[in-house]
């Protein structure tokens, strides 16, 4: 089978130390389509409103090095010594007088100085040649298309296109998404809904979104295959930071959705509570969309310094490090798709503490469910973790991307195993 994979995300992400989520996934497509032996895999990006593909052999070590940085095996931290710093504040005997803090982005100049690394990927593609004939498009990243003019095109030339949805909370929610997100994802939800031949979604919750904004909206609905994300290797049981004193852990991109001003606001008045005994806690993740509570809590509330902390960019090593050693992950986010670090810590056996929305009903059932606004609940929760290590449920079972690409495969048309061995074809 011959397949153009959108590779637009990944390529835009060339100079990042560390992954999203999405980001995982896309590299995970990647570099399940090259392992197999019976795909021709067809590297395409985004240009202008079309498909243009990219060149094969550029687009193979590009993904190596993806992986490598990504897992850690470089020094794959944006700074060494703020790791540094964090680990040493985590296992002080005492709370440090200052917490450690990654500094906020800089604002985007107009005009780069120079040309990023990132800039001259796009000069990897051929920019003027035809698309090479392919049976089917796979895009998993949700780039090119609040632009119809590709799907469209590709529909016209009898190619099946595959699409998979992430989730629809720019569309559900837009209060917590940057001004206009909310329409363009509407575009591109809409535009899949019309030239898709068919759907993934990451879970039942996504898919029942989806299903009811194209009845809202009038839209055809494609057959939509529930596929939940597999994990990274890392992912697993494994070496835990040792500290004297108990800390928590939250993962995600810091923005509003995720409700931290909510969760800083609940470990104030646990310092006010447990005075000394008071736990920490380390926020990892980058700085997203309408911050600034979160920052004013990090930067002036004099009841949280030296107790929470926030970590940027850090390698996987040390992101697993983190949440084995921790009393338990912390997740109150508003709303998620699929919520991929809560999956994570209890595929590690960590215990996880989780808002009752509903995909952290449907993935991780055993965890202790809160409502998102339930400040007292929560508070109860992290004191009691706090006082007595709680054991997690040993019983439960973890996707995994094996799982994952068996649903995907059968969708598209391919075995669920592959049937032949050798190196990956098409590059």
């Amino acid at each position: 089978m011959r397949i153009l994979y959108d590779a637009s995300r990944l390529m835009s992400r060339a100079d990042r130390s560390a992954p999203t989520g999405v980001d995982r996934v896309c590299l995970a497509y990647a570099e399940w389509l090259l392992s197999r032996p019976d795909v021709t895999v067809i590297p395409v990006r985004g240009r202008k409103g079309r498909l243009v593909a990219v060149k094969g052999d550029w687009f193979r070590r590009f993904i190596l090095d993806l992986r490598t940085r990504w897992n850690g095996a470089e020094n794959a931290s944006g700074d060494p010594a703020h790791e540094a710093r964090l680990l040493a504040a985590l296992t002080a005997s005492t709370r440090p007088a200052a917490s450690v803090i990654s500094p906020p982005p800089e604002p985007v100049p107009a005009r780069p100085a120079a040309k990023s690394r990132v800039f001259k990927q796009f000069f990897r593609s051929r920019h003027v040649a035809a698309l090479p004939s392919a049976d089917l498009y796979l895009n998993v990243g949700h780039t090119t298309l609040h632009d119809p003019a590709a799907l469209h095109e590709l529909e016209t030339m009898g190619v099946e296109r595959v699409v998979l949805i992430h989730d629809l909370i720019p569309v559900t929610h837009p209060e917590f998404c940057r001004p206009g997100d909310g329409d363009k994802h509407h575009d591109r939800v809409a535009n899949t809904l019309r030239h898709a031949s068919r759907i993934i979604v990451n879970s039942a919750y996504t898919g029942d979104e989806l299903r009811a904004f194209a009845s809202c909206e009038g839209l055809p609905q494609p057959p939509v295959h529930v596929a939940h994300l597999g994990l990274e290797p890392a992912f697993v049981a494994g070496e835990a930071v040792a500290t004297t004193r108990p800390y928590f852990v939250h993962v995600g991109t810091i923005e509003a959705r995720k409700n931290l001003a909510f969760l800083l606001a609940l470990w104030r008045r646990l310092e006010e509570r447990m005075g000394p005994d008071a736990p920490s806690l380390v926020l990892v993740g980058r700085y997203g969309w309408e911050n600034e509570a979160v920052l004013d809590h990090l930067e002036r509330s004099p009841n949280l310094r030296g107790l929470v902390h926030q970590a940027s960019d850090v390698s996987d090593v040390l992101l697993t490090r983190l949440m084995r050693g921790a009393r338990a992950v912390l997740a109150p986010s508003s709303v998620e798709g699929f919520d991929l670090p809560a999956v994570e810590a209890r595929a590690m056996g960590v215990p996880l503490i989780a808002s009752d929305i509903p995909p952290h009903r449907e993935l991780t059932p055993d965890a202790t469910l809160i409502d998102p606004l339930d400040g007292p609940g929560w508070i109860a929760a992290v004191e009691l973790a706090t006082r007595t290590a709680p054991k997690a449920s040993t019983a439960y079972a973890a996707p995994d991307w094996p799982g994952h690409f068996d649903i995907v495969a059968q969708a598209i048309g391919l075995p669920a195993v592959s049937p032949l061995a050798g190196a990956p074809k098409g590059l």
